[in-house]
């Protein structure tokens, strides 16, 4: 049998009151004391709770930012794709080599993948998850195509001294084992990765670091839809305050209640009138969007997100924001400070990969063909051409040539 809900605060006069009322043990509360005609008391019952935090998984951030933050899915293919237009040059040694093997499989890795959609693809996992895996296929010795793993399949494997011996990718039910290192002339599974303080063999991904952000910006943006919703008026109470007491009846209460809810809720009925009988008055329980500063707090949440990527708020059209003196010095800051060291790691970590079946090659950006950086390629060829105490061919290996 259940035991009827007691108020703490309830005296022994008003307990034997609602018992005289002949209500039930299942009988609400409220309904037992609007029945039992006792004065009506109001409380709020509040404790401090945790705030609720998304995943920070690569299927986790890849849904909450990537899927459904405009702010966080336009900064990470801003990187992408900048990064993965950038072409690349072949040296062997200090001599430029224009049709180099490594260089023609880059252009095109795989029948499925251009050299754009591959890099672009690359960049995007290291971003959201901090590591990128590229396996190779290899034919009798010769690279023949270039793969890239889904980083969320990829496990590494330790071995007794904490060294990497493998790494397990798990796909169609089944898992197989990726070596570690390259063996009999065979290129092993390249893992690029994001610093991480705390790991020694997986990467950080920058978008853990904005993670406080990337939820208020969702919270923020869910409260508004249902905001909106709900007519664009922030909840409230209907308090019954007659003249020469008492309360409600049942049937009162529950006619006014289905009225509230099939006349006044809703986006169909925004702005519409609400006609309060005598005794009842409306008081407002929640912030309106100006009590909240709600755009400010996109805003900042926005800005949170974009420097954790290192884009530049001015790029991303985020208002209030000028840290930078127009809009062409924030788009050579964006490529000098996050995309270029972003593809001059990726260059190194393949030179040193191709290394294994290619001795000496290394690889480079192609400076030259950033439209980005025009501005500054200008300042020097005008810089260098006005060196009379240089040589031409000086002059030449100077810019690059």
């Amino acid at each position: 049998m259940k035991s009827p809900f007691r108020l703490p605060w309830f005296s022994t006069g008003e307990r034997k009151a609602v018992s005289a009322g002949g209500a039930s043990a299942d009988q609400p509360v409220s309904e037992v004391k609007m029945a039992a005609g006792v004065a009506s008391a109001f409380a709020v019952l509040s404790g401090e709770g945790a705030a609720h935090w998304s995943g920070r998984s690569y299927a986790a951030l890849s849904r909450t930012g990537f899927m459904k933050n405009p702010v966080a899915h336009r900064a990470v293919r801003m990187i992408a794709e900048a990064a993965a237009a950038v072409p690349w040059l072949a040296y062997d040694g200090a001599e430029e080599v224009a049709d180099h093997p490594a260089l023609l499989r880059l252009l095109r890795p795989n029948g499925r993948q251009g050299g754009p959609d591959f890099f672009e693809a690359l960049y995007g996992h290291l971003l959201l998850s901090g590591n990128a895996y590229v396996e190779p296929l290899m034919i009798g010795g010769t690279l023949r195509e270039l793969h890239l793993l889904r980083p969320d399949r990829v496990s590494v494997v330790e071995g007794r001294d904490g060294w990497v011996t493998g790494y397990d990718y798990r796909a169609g039910g089944g898992t197989r084992r990726l070596a570690a290192e390259a063996e009999d002339g065979r290129l092993s599974l390249l893992h690029l990765k994001l610093f991480h303080p705390l790991d020694d063999h997986s990467g950080f991904s920058p978008l853990v670091a904005a993670g406080a952000a990337l939820d208020l910006s969702n919270a923020a943006a869910g409260w508004n839809k249902a905001l909106l919703d709900n007519s664009a008026r922030p909840s409230g109470a209907l308090v019954y305050q007659p003249k020469d007491g008492g309360n409600l009846s049942t049937d009162q209460y529950q006619r006014l209640k289905e009225e509230l809810e099939a006349g006044y809720s809703g986006a169909v009925n925004a702005g519409r009138p609400l006609l309060l009988e005598g005794g009842l008055d409306w008081k407002a329980m929640g912030l309106t969007p100006k009590d909240m500063d709600f755009i400010e707090a996109r805003n900042g949440a926005a800005r949170d997100i974009a420097l954790a990527l290192g884009v530049p708020p001015m790029l991303m059209g985020i208002p209030g924001d000028n840290t930078y003196a127009n809009y062409q010095e924030a788009h050579r800051a964006f490529y000098r400070l996050t995309v270029l060291p972003l593809i001059a790691r990726t260059a190194a970590s393949f030179s040193v990969w191709f290394s294994e079946i290619h001795d000496g090659l290394r690889l480079e950006p192609d400076l030259d063909r950033i439209a980005g950086l025009s501005a500054e390629r200008e300042a020097l060829w005008a810089r260098v051409g006005a060196a009379a105490f240089l040589t031409d061919d000086e002059k030449r290996e100077a810019v690059g040539y």
